[in-house]
């Protein structure tokens, strides 16, 4: 069984790590997430939680609000929207599901908050398989834009969009 749980100044060990790991190097080669400085933070714009799997963590999630977050990464951007960050910690655990099980997780989340409108998502434009796996979730391409020197592509997942998908399944 997967769940979310807080992050905590506890994980920042296991957090490093997996900052060493080359698949998330690759997805990610130039963020320092300041982890020893975020991790005991609790703005109200942001959840930093891991993902485990029976009680064994797998993965990062990081769901924001675009437009109060302090750094303001994303630019101006309407209100009501999430924006979500999400890696899984070991290259054994990758294309088993796991990251589609906590997208699903995250999506409930965001969208528990009734105003909530869209989600975004940027991963590198180099990065083909994180995009392939972002549109198999129902997220549409919005752009190609630079974020720093980063050349990426924002996809955004309505609300609409994610109430069709489950009214599929």
């Amino acid at each position: 069984m997967l769940t979310l749980r807080e992050a905590s100044i506890e994980d920042l060990a296991l957090l490093l790590h997996w900052d060493q790991q080359q698949h998330n190097i690759d997805a990610d080669p130039d963020d320092d997430w300041e982890w020893e400085t975020e991790l005991p933070r609790r703005p109200p714009w942001r959840e930093q939680l891991i993902a485990e799997l029976n009680g064994r963590p797998i993965g990062f999630l990081q769901i924001i609000d675009p437009r109060e977050e302090e750094t303001h990464y994303w630019g101006a951007v309407a209100p009501n929207l999430r924006a979500i960050d999400i890696w899984i910690g070991e290259a054994e655990d990758l294309g088993k599901g796991y990251g589609t099980s906590m997208m699903k997780l995250a999506f409930e989340r965001c969208f528990a908050e009734e105003a909530v409108s869209a989600i975004l998502i940027d991963p590198l434009a180099s990065n083909e398989r994180a995009c392939r796996f972002y549109e198999k979730l129902g997220f549409t391409f919005v752009e190609r834009r630079f974020f720093g020197e980063d050349d990426c592509c924002v996809y955004q997942l309505t609300r609409s969009a994610y109430l069709a998908t489950l009214a599929r399944n």
